[in-house]
């Protein structure tokens, strides 16, 4: 059904689409016995696909990548299309509009898009409240969802003053998520990305890790990475994973490149991030490279570009325990959870 209405949504601006697809997919899953059918036609559920990564035990290893569902609105219907494991945000401590409008665009002919959304979102009160209300509320499988919190600045945040907006999301957070993600790779926000200096972000993340225990509770602290670091670089990754004990890394947000595109130059020229087809190899080549570099010392969440249940295979035998989605779902549909969780099953 999915490509039957891909042609006539993908006519449309893209974040407009994203909204019609959300809202209705809400309501069909409102829709008495709506829920039950998702699961029936999208979910692949078999014990063998369970994995315990950094102490969670997720369903399946398929996530739900940043970014889709800033606001913590979807949760329930992610997890009834097959979803393993669902990460909410960017969220910030303030609402904030992100950039203006048109924001997002379509590659098609590179299987990709380009974003420079700018962390929009209802600020992280909004967002706590509402997963503190889906755990309530929770049934049957979704009780046991996996839900990641990805934590960012404000706009008008300066770096100096960037690590008290990441310790207001993670405190307002602790309570409510299994695990945390700290972006400082996002392109869309100006300067974010200075905060992946190793200087800074050892005092970043060390500073989370002085406050990560709650009533004897800690939580999983993971690190997003930008796909464009150089070799140096992630060598300086791997060394702040293992002096700070952060839980690993999710390799890779968006890139700034636009090398080998085909389509128009008046897209390529679009500022913002790049992900899909164009960022599998480099996305694959970063895990790999995190892998080795630390001898498998920390978990990887493989994220760039997975569009197959070949891509997503690849991804994992490069050094991923878990994968996540954003683009491909976009591309291909919720079809491509159950076949690369089929895949997987052999």
């Amino acid at each position: 059904m999915y490509f039957l209405l891909k042609p006539i949504l993908f006519q449309f601006d893209p974040e407009k689409v994203h909204y019609f697809v959300t809202r209705n997919l809400k309501r069909f899953n409102r829709f008495p016995g709506g829920a039950a059918l998702s699961r029936a036609i999208w979910d692949v559920n078999d014990a063998r696909l369970q994995r315990e990564v950094f102490g969670l035990k997720f369903k399946n290893p398929v996530g739900l990548a940043a970014g889709f569902d800033k606001n913590a609105e979807l949760m329930g219907e992610m997890a009834n299309i097959g979803f393993g494991f669902v990460e909410i945000g960017t969220v910030t401590p303030l609402p904030q509009p992100g950039n203006p409008q048109p924001r997002m665009f379509r590659l098609p002919t590179d299987g990709a898009l380009i974003n420079r959304m700018g962390f929009n979102n209802f600020g992280v009160d909004v967002a706590a409240e509402r997963i503190a209300t889906f755990r309530k509320n929770a049934k049957g499988a979704q009780k046991n969802l996996i839900i990641g919190g990805n934590i960012g600045k404000n706009k008008v945040t300066p770096n100096e003053e960037a690590v008290n907006d990441y310790i207001k999301c993670f405190d307002r957070l602790f309570d409510v998520v299994d695990y945390f993600v700290v972006n400082v790779s996002s392109p869309n926000t100006p300067g974010l990305r200075e905060l992946q200096e190793k200087e800074p972000l050892m005092h970043l993340l060390n500073t989370l890790q002085q406050r990560n225990s709650k009533n004897g509770i800690s939580r999983p602290i993971l690190l997003k990475i930008a796909p464009d670091l150089t070799d140096s670089q992630l060598d300086d990754i791997v060394d702040i994973v293992q002096q700070t004990g952060i839980a690993g890394i999710i390799a890779t947000n968006t890139t700034i490149s636009r090398d080998g595109l085909s389509a128009p130059t008046i897209l390529k020229t679009e500022m913002g991030g790049l992900s899909g087809k164009p960022l599998t190899k480099r996305s694959t080549e970063v895990i790999a490279y995190l892998h080795k570099k630390s001898n498998g010392s920390f978990p990887i969440i493989g994220v760039g570009g997975i569009h197959s249940a070949d891509d997503a295979v690849e991804k994992i035998k490069a050094g991923a325990s878990l994968v996540q989605l954003y683009t491909g779902f976009i591309y291909e549909g919720p079809g491509l959870i159950g076949r690369i969780n089929k895949k997987l099953l052999g």
